[in-house]
């Protein structure tokens, strides 16, 4: 699902703002640990030590075991959850509550049923306070730009799985977000549906100055969309480490994924990624059902 976070920022530089915070990452995660309370009352430490730093424009692909705690980092970032030690930065300020200026792009749709193409990509910028006959054109253009201007009329149980993407990211980028998290949000996809939702989304960011995190199970597509590859540890998770992809840009996914370069940087990835779900996977099988 596709939901922008709304709460007002500080525009520009606000008055005594220092020029180092201007110029700091869009995301600084230090020494996080983030603990969860059971159902039974004890604690369930889901990250440990957790560190991560997010240049401004950088996309970052984030992989690891199930359950390590990669839904966990994006929500830090939200500030729909705090840690329980450590600190997370947005553009050099600590997180305090949701932020407007971080858009979120969930595994399920956020689609309002009730509300057709065009309704549904105009609500963010009318929740936003702005313009009926602005937003509307606004959202004309971004559902043009998403190729589904001759459907803006259909409401969502008459669009197929990939149209709905199409929705959810012009419903995220009519926004104009400075973070655009996501959370493996073509995974229900079937292959071909999801090589063209990858080649959209990138053709989007690439307008945009945007900065990524884009979390997701599958290793060829981090690869193949990002700037680096963060492989995480099994749970209770860390960084433990961060794989720079150099592959020139723009890409091609239905292409990208057959070159050498590609094939060597997959394979050194996968290396470090299948000892924690090795890892994650003996732990699982120990756990008392």
């Amino acid at each position: 699902m596709s939901a922008v976070l709304n709460t007002p920022p500080s525009a520009g530089v606000a008055p005594g703002q220092s020029a180092r915070a201007v110029a700091a990452p869009a995301i600084q995660i230090t020494g996080v640990t983030r603990r969860f309370l059971t159902p039974e009352g004890s604690f369930n430490t889901a990250m440990h030590d957790f560190s991560l730093t997010v240049q401004r424009g950088e996309f970052v692909c984030v992989v690891g075991p199930t359950g390590c705690g990669k839904s966990t980092t994006l929500n830090l970032v939200t500030g729909l959850i705090r840690p329980s030690a450590g600190q997370v930065q947005v553009m050099g300020q600590p997180v305090t509550g949701i932020d407007r200026r971080v858009g979120f792009v969930f595994q399920s749709d956020a689609l309002f049923p009730w509300r057709n193409v065009l309704d549904n990509v105009a609500a963010g910028p009318l929740y936003r306070g702005m313009a009926k006959s602005e937003a509307y054109d606004r959202a004309r253009a971004w559902v043009a730009r998403v190729g589904l201007g001759k459907f803006e009329t259909l409401y969502p149980h008459q669009l197929s799985g990939g149209m709905r993407k199409r929705v959810a990211l012009a419903q995220t980028f009519i926004n104009e977000p400075e973070i655009l998290l996501l959370d493996e949000p073509f995974s229900a996809l079937d292959v071909q549906t999801r090589t063209v939702m990858q080649d959209e989304l990138l053709s989007l960011w690439s307008g945009t100055q945007a900065s990524v995190v884009f979390v997701t199970h599958d290793l060829e597509e981090a690869v193949a969309l990002g700037d680096s590859v963060v492989v995480l540890t099994a749970s209770p998770a860390t960084v433990k480490k961060v794989h720079r992809i150099d592959l020139p840009r723009p890409r091609v996914m239905s292409e990208i994924r057959y070159e050498p370069q590609f094939i060597e940087i997959a394979r050194r990835i996968w290396n470090d990624l299948r000892e924690e779900v090795q890892i994650g996977q003996r732990s699982a099988l120990a756990t008392p059902a």
